[in-house]
């Protein structure tokens, strides 16, 4: 996992956990998932998310740490929808079922430079997932990492999982 260079403090992590519980309610997904699947578990399939609330999110954390601003690039959205996408379908959390992480960018046009990726299941929405990769040193890191500008997330239901949903999050330079 990459490194971050980052600013600590009690009360800097309080502030931020508190700003995305308010965040919870607005940061969730929306909508019914696509019921069209694909090969391996019926009913996998992309899940709505607001993109703009996580982009508000993550910015918001990462503004917490000292760190700038991010935006949302439509094509690593479709970066981390097809992880999302390929996890959910089978039933299995990784970081390479639709690739490596360099290839799967650069397959959409994208330079090569600093990357890293969050991925996780179970969480019913994006502030949940979001926690949860905070409280996760390594995911954590990844969130921090001082070169990130711009994100794709993405989420995938597979209702007849032991996760339900899936999420990706890629970030680049």
């Amino acid at each position: 996992m990459p490194g971050a260079a980052r600013q600590t403090g009690t009360a800097r992590r309080g502030a931020a956990a508190a700003l995305l519980l308010l965040l919870l309610p607005l940061a969730g997904c929306s909508g019914l998932p696509d019921a069209g699947g694909g090969p391996g578990i019926v009913g996998a399939g992309s899940l709505p998310v607001d993109v703009d609330a996580a982009r508000r999110a993550i910015a918001l954390y990462r503004e917490a740490h000292g760190l700038g601003a991010v935006e949302v690039d439509p094509a690593l959205n479709r970066v981390a929808q097809r992880q999302a996408d390929a996890m959910a379908r089978a039933d299995t959390l990784s970081h390479t079922l639709a690739g490596d992480l360099s290839a799967r960018v650069a397959a959409e046009g994208l330079r090569r430079g600093a990357e890293a990726e969050n991925v996780s299941a179970g969480y019913p929405s994006f502030a949940r997932a979001l926690l949860g990769w905070q409280h996760s040193p390594g995911h954590d890191a990844n969130l921090l990492f001082r070169p990130i500008r711009r994100i794709g997330i993405a989420a995938a239901s597979a209702p007849g999982t032991r996760f339900k949903t899936y999420w990706a999050l890629v970030m680049t330079d």
